[in-house]
């Protein structure tokens, strides 16, 4: 830690807390696809920074969660964006390959007792809008993956006093974040649940463990480091501190907490014995992410067709999922966890965050 060198006195008032005008560096991870307006705006009152993940989001429901946010919190909160929102392939897939995927899943549909849709599409929002649509909204933090954003748009954050988070999978990653300007690096562990965002190199031979990469990572850059992936109590917390860095990012044990956007299908399941048992796949949607081992990764496992590119595929999955949630079945649900979902206790933000700060505050006193 490098706040005043004295890790004992300076847990709580790192240089990332000071950055991000937060009493506890503890942020809560954004979740793409859920409406966590609630939840962001709890970790926030609590003194953490709550995270709003905006990928699915046009510029005017961006600006509508925002304002929503305004009103339930008066603290600093960030909205995550993903600066690759869509594979280069997508464009080279045409109807009739989406048209042979949906009736390579008809045994799929014919399970959940629905009919096979006609087709799929996939909304791709433009990133540039969403950005200016953050900007515009008067967002505190503004948080990156897939990526580096334009450097001028860097350029308008720093004009407008947002700052930023970029997120690495790689110590070569985080140097090119803090070449671009960035304030924050996430160094993200390939512990943790949802899309591993490398941007460097693919994703499958850029997976670095937390205990290897947060080290260095806070090695390679000036800029502090947020330690994410696996993070679900104060034990990681501490853990991640020791090794250097300034914050810690924590998303399974926040999104089984009401407000999350989960549903109590999805949210049971974090907490059930499956919990256990997550896996790599790029079979949801294209780009490899982690998420809870069921049928339906198995099975989609099993096929020797590749999947679509993103986000393609993850339209075709969700053909299947909706309605799965819709009937509380959740093998046949995409369900993001992390490889600690286990060690998950706690159903309420508050009591997630006052573990993690007795048992930090007991170690460092």
């Amino acid at each position: 830690m490098r706040a005043n060198g004295n890790v004992k006195n300076s847990w709580r008032d790192t240089r990332a807390a000071q950055l991000l005008g937060i009493k506890f560096p503890i942020l809560q991870a954004p979740f793409g696809g859920f409406p966590s307006q609630p939840l962001t705006a709890t970790v926030s009152n609590l003194g953490g920074l709550g995270s709003l993940g905006a990928v699915m989001l046009g510029g005017s429901a961006i600006q509508e969660a925002v304002g929503e946010l305004h009103t339930l919190t008066d603290a600093p909160f960030a909205i995550n964006l993903w600066v690759s929102n869509s594979d280069l392939a997508t464009t080279q897939i045409n109807a009739e390959t989406i048209e042979q995927r949906i009736r390579a899943f008809a045994q799929y549909y014919a399970e959940l007792g629905i009919e096979p849709p006609l087709t799929v599409e996939a909304k791709v929002q433009k990133f540039e809008t969403q950005v200016r649509a953050v900007i515009d909204a008067r967002t505190p933090i503004l948080s990156f993956i897939y990526g580096i954003p334009p450097l001028e748009i860097l350029e308008e954050c720093r004009k407008q006093e947002i700052k930023t988070i970029g997120t690495a999978t790689t110590s070569e990653e985080a140097i090119a974040l803090e070449q671009a300007g960035l304030d924050l690096i996430v160094a993200s562990g390939f512990e943790g649940g949802g899309h591993r965002a490398s941007f460097l190199r693919p994703a499958a031979e850029s997976l670095m463990g937390g205990l290897s990469l947060i080290p260095q990572v806070v090695d390679a850059v000036q800029i502090p480091v947020i330690a994410a992936g696996g993070i679900s109590d104060g034990r990681g917390l501490v853990a991640a501190m020791v090794l250097g860095a300034e914050a810690v990012q924590v998303g399974t044990a926040f999104l089984i907490c009401a407000g999350s956007g989960a549903n109590k299908t999805y949210r049971a399941a974090l907490q059930s014995e499956a919990g256990r048992h997550t896996q790599l796949t790029d079979a949801f949607t294209g780009r490899l992410s982690r998420g809870i081992q069921n049928s339906l990764m198995d099975r989609l496992g099993e096929s020797s067709t590749p999947p679509l590119p993103f986000p393609l595929q993850h339209a075709l999955i969700q053909t299947l999922t909706g309605p799965a949630s819709a009937q509380a079945k959740a093998d046949w649900m995409t369900i993001w966890a992390g490889q600690s979902a286990a060690l998950c206790q706690y159903s309420e933000a508050g009591k997630v965050m006052a573990e993690m700060i007795a048992t930090a505050d007991s170690f460092f006193s």
